[in-house]
């Protein structure tokens, strides 16, 4: 379901109508949906996707992997019900072949004459994704941080909304504060749409996607057994255990921080 239309809410999502179960020695396979609001075609155009958008059905498509190659007994614990830290990593690590030129040039192509999209664009595109993220990484690491100081103490305690933001704030501050600026009242993501408590899992998810991704690199972005281990071990587990362990059985060891830094630029 890629294109807008009428009554159909903004951004992309992946919709699970099925999830997959065992019942009756019988494997239900899931049936799930990757939905977009993409570029639409014309009559004289195809859709054609910027590169965010191309990320976007990247990602979206990650946890629709997720999804389709589950393979647990119980519905409840099949596909993207896992651990909300952990749900982000089939999706986000899916992104990181948006940038190799090795994928790209399967269908990165000229939509009238074919030709394989320049090695300088990518390069480009490459050199504008770290385009200031060390304050993108502050201000993730900030709203995680503002997240939990509401989340994990008695809130009663605060009778000072913004004096408490400013405590933690100063962790990151980068700029100085703006007065008439309270960031609590205005953050819906940390008190409402299941994120209470666990906004961190976003720079989570990419230290575990980076980390994986090496794996990856190593061995080749589209090596076989690389990919057949990512599926039996994380794709296909769902949430029936820790997902360190999960982790742990794909990588070997636990997750590092070295490779999300030297992707994003922060570290030689």
């Amino acid at each position: 379901d890629f294109f807008p239309r009428k009554g159909k809410r903004n951004g992309a999502w992946m919709t699970s109508f099925k999830s997959q179960y065992i019942e009756n020695d019988k494997n239900e396979r899931p049936h799930v949906s990757i939905v977009c609001n993409f570029t639409k075609p014309t009559n004289t155009k195809p859709s054609l996707l910027t590169f965010n958008e191309v990320t976007t059905l990247f990602h979206e498509f990650g946890h629709a992997l997720h999804g389709m190659l589950a393979n647990t007994h119980y519905r409840s614990l099949s596909g993207t019900s896992v651990y909300w830290d952990f749900v982000e990593l089939p999706s986000q690590i899916l992104e990181n072949w948006c940038y190799e030129k090795e994928a790209l040039e399967i269908f990165a192509r000229h939509y009238e004459t074919d030709e394989v999209i320049p090695l300088e664009y990518i390069e480009k595109i490459k050199k504008a994704a770290n385009f200031q993220e060390g304050l993108q990484t502050l201000r993730q690491l900030s709203f995680g941080m503002l997240d939990m100081s509401w989340h994990g103490i008695n809130p009663s305690d605060i009778t000072d909304v913004k004096a408490h933001e400013r405590t933690v704030f100063e962790k990151t501050d980068l700029y100085p504060d703006v007065s008439s600026s309270c960031m609590s009242t205005a953050f819906g993501h940390i008190f409402q749409g299941g994120y209470s408590a666990g906004y961190y899992s976003y720079k989570w998810a990419e230290v575990l996607d980076a980390d994986a991704f090496e794996v990856f690199k190593e061995k080749g972005i589209f090596d076989r057994s690389t990919a057949t281990s990512f599926k039996d071990h994380i794709l296909s587990k769902g949430g029936t255990e820790n997902p360190m362990i999960l982790y742990k059985r794909f990588r070997g060891s636990e997750p590092k921080i070295d490779a999300l830094l030297k992707r994003a630029g922060l570290v030689t």
